[in-house]
């Protein structure tokens, strides 16, 4: 008899499971309501199996969503737009974005806290102002490492730009267009340069005018050559004046800054090699050259 309680028991309860199932399922959105659903629905982080993530979703994108908060309150109004600029300026670099910097400034901010803090040997006058010290050091050195990183890469710029412009003038005098022009210069054409005359041939086929292409050029590159050339492209743009004769006086200008620039450095050289010449070559001359000498004087005074 007990068993057939319990046989009876079990069937009953499969019955209610199963009579709950058929009403939890009628209940909710089918077919296509239920197709669109599941597209308008966001899946959380929290709803992603944590086993799949790579060590450094799981462990850093939390840590640098909480310290990236820290980071913005700390900032003043406008750092994120600032930093957007300087990343355009140092061409985008993978893996750099707004939000990682900003959370890998209040990281370094906290990082530098508790090395003032363990250096300091406890809570005293000196382990805060050191722990201060520190810690504003580290949340600005990011700034620093993305202002250098741009300035690097505007120097690259510099560099083959008047290689670029000799180019661009050939194909366009030679009967190409000048948007083809443009495209056999991020073909061939190595450095940033390359990359920038792509990026404006893109905005100009997304359907941004050449003027304002090339001003956007302008504003990532802030050479002053560059500078020189964007406004005279643009103007004899909205003026319809020939773009070859603009580009053949543009190359001869940028000939001849090229020139100038080789020279600065040239004369640079003979004040750069002082310093090293003064604390490294003429010690060791003077060692090489009045030792012997020295140490004979040493000997004779010695023996009198």
């Amino acid at each position: 008899m007990s068993l057939l309680y319990v046989g009876a028991i079990l069937i009953g309860l499969a019955l209610l499971a199963a009579v709950l199932t058929l009403v939890s399922s009628s209940s909710g959105p089918t077919g296509v309501a239920k197709s669109l659903s599941l597209i308008e629905s966001s899946v959380g982080d929290r709803e992603v199996v944590r086993a799949e993530l790579n060590a450094k979703d799981r462990l850093l994108a939390p840590i640098l969503n909480r310290t990236r908060t820290l980071a913005i309150r700390l900032s003043p109004t406008g750092t994120a737009d600032k930093l957007a600029r300087r990343l355009d300026q140092a061409g985008n670099p993978a893996q750099w974005t707004v939000e990682r910097i900003m959370g890998l400034k209040g990281a370094s901010l906290l990082l530098g806290l508790f090395l003032g803090f363990l250096y300091g040997g406890g809570l005293t006058a000196r382990s805060i102002l050191l722990s201060l010290g520190l810690g504003a050091s580290l949340f600005f050195l990011p700034d620093l490492l993305v202002y250098n990183a741009a300035l690097r890469r505007q120097d690259q710029a510099s560099k083959g730009l008047a290689e670029a412009l000799d180019m661009l003038s050939v194909c366009v005098e030679a009967g190409q267009g000048f948007d083809a022009a443009l495209l056999q210069v991020a073909r061939n054409i190595e450095g940033p340069i390359s990359g920038e005359f792509a990026r404006v041939l893109s905005e100009i086929q997304l359907g941004k005018s050449r003027g304002e292409a090339f001003a956007g050029l302008g504003e990532r590159i802030t050479l002053p050559e560059v500078k020189n050339f964007v406004t005279a492209l643009v103007q004899a743009d909205r003026m319809g004046l020939p773009i070859a004769g603009v580009l053949r006086e543009q190359t001869s200008v940028m000939r001849l800054v090229r020139k100038q620039k080789a020279e600065e450095r040239a004369q640079k050289v003979t004040v750069k090699i002082l310093f090293p010449l003064m604390f490294c070559i003429l010690p060791a001359l003077f060692i090489v050259v009045i030792g012997p000498g020295a140490i004979r004087m040493i000997d004779a005074f010695t023996k009198l």
